[in-house]
């Protein structure tokens, strides 16, 4: 059985987060969002909140669940017997920035890092970008799923 991890704040999901994730579902058996926690950062949502956007917008998705952590990614992944950590790119800088952690994940555990190319149309959304329309009243349809929407009222 394959299953991977997909980590990240998810400070909210955003539709480029659902394009990667649609996308990753048939490659595993498994995939888990995992809702990296780290108290020395400021977020917008609270963590019931993330989870909840998350599960909302993947309820009819049976081979997907969400979890949270603390520490290390690869040792979450050990944890849960995950055998796979997935990654999203939307550029070169995201590559650059990711093929070191991959690298390094890979020396130190034997966990593999899947990257996977955001859509052309979503390459440019990021959760900083969807905070930013939230903080000034902007439309979210083009950026968030519902579940954002509806829970950001």
């Amino acid at each position: 059985m394959k299953k991977a991890v997909f980590p990240g704040s998810f400070d909210p999901i955003t539709l480029g987060h659902v394009d990667v994730i649609n996308r990753a579902l048939p490659l595993f058996d498994e995939l888990v969002i995992a809702i990296g926690i780290n108290d020395t950062k400021k977020y917008r949502f609270s963590l019931n909140e993330r989870v909840s956007f998350i599960k909302k917008t993947f309820s009819h998705m049976p081979n997907l669940t969400v979890e949270t952590y603390t520490g290390l990614t690869t040792e979450f992944c050990k944890e849960i017997n995950a055998d796979f950590i997935l990654r999203g790119l939307r550029n070169p800088a995201d590559f650059e920035f990711e093929k070191a952690i991959a690298i390094t994940n890979r020396k130190l555990t034997g966990i593999d890092t899947v990257f996977l190319l955001t859509s052309a149309d979503t390459s440019f959304i990021s959760s900083s970008i969807v905070r930013d329309l939230l903080k000034h009243n902007g439309d979210l349809s083009k950026f968030a799923p519902q579940a954002v929407i509806d829970g950001s009222k």
